[in-house]
């Protein structure tokens, strides 16, 4: 009985996405043919498109999956210990000298190539 509860809900979630391209094409479509209206308007209305979208996409088996992966992510965001900010100055910092050698270790180099080049031809 599960398959058929899953193959019901798969032909239902290929509506559904058609649903959504729908959706999002009529505000592309939409979006060109009311150029001549207020930028307001446009973007209030392709915000309201793109979240009555999303509400639709979210019904479906890979929207449940993706909702699902954003709450587990947020719950992992939530366990990352973040640097303090003397640890970040300091990081940043080393960052910034260790460019500046690397820069001035290739700018060394090129102008010796180019002495070596120019002395070559002539």
């Amino acid at each position: 009985m599960e398959s058929k509860a899953v193959q019901s809900t798969s032909r239902f979630d290929f509506l559904k996405w058609l649903v959504v391209f729908v959706l999002i094409a009529i505000g592309v479509v939409g979006n060109q043919y009311y150029s001549a209206e207020s930028l307001l308007y446009r973007v209030l209305a392709l915000v309201g498109l793109a979240i009555v979208a999303a509400l639709v996409a979210l019904q479906t088996d890979r929207g449940r999956r993706f909702a699902t992966l954003l709450k587990e992510a947020r719950v992992e965001i939530r366990k990352v210990v973040w640097p303090t900010r003397p640890e970040l100055v300091q990081t940043t910092a080393i960052v910034v000298v260790f460019v500046l050698v690397v820069a001035l270790l290739l700018w060394g180099m090129d102008s010796l190539i180019s002495l070596l080049v120019a002395g070559f031809i002539g």
